[in-house]
């Protein structure tokens, strides 16, 4: 793995839920339920590198529903040093496992706890990856 894809995993990882980053959260970009493209702020719950990410949502939210109808999606961090940009795909988890995993104390506001019925985990996974790190440009495929 190249310097810059392992800056932009630090990065990242430091942007979760657990992260040591003040600000952890990233826009989310889809293709809404009428065909037009949306982008919104979410919170990552975890990390695998750029490879995974996994967010928290619920069943019956906009953000499942447009997962469900095309999983096509993008991910973008971005701060005055930084802007990483990874392109892929979206799956909803409703596991135990994968709910139990996921599960941070923010998300108390929303659900009764990761047993919740409504509570899903929405996987994704990086196909492609654009990345400006230390004032370098990169990108590729995963």
């Amino acid at each position: 793995m190249s310097e810059k894809l392992k800056k932009a995993s630090e990065i990242i990882k430091g942007r979760t839920a657990s992260g040591e980053y003040k600000n952890q959260y990233c826009v989310l970009a889809q293709e809404d339920l009428d065909g037009h493209l949306t982008a919104a702020v979410i919170t990552p719950s975890t990390s695998d590198g750029i490879r995974q990410l996994t967010f928290c949502s619920g069943i019956g939210s906009n953000w499942a529903k447009r997962a469900e109808r095309d999983n096509r999606a993008a991910v973008c961090f971005s701060s005055e040093e930084y802007s990483i940009t990874l392109r892929g795909k979206l799956e909803i988890l409703t596991d135990d496992a994968s709910k139990q995993e996921n599960w941070y104390s923010s998300l108390e506001n929303h659900f009764s706890g990761a047993d919740d019925p409504n509570y899903c985990v929405l996987r994704f996974t990086t196909e492609k990856y654009k990345l400006f790190v230390d004032w370098e440009e990169t990108e590729g495929s995963l």
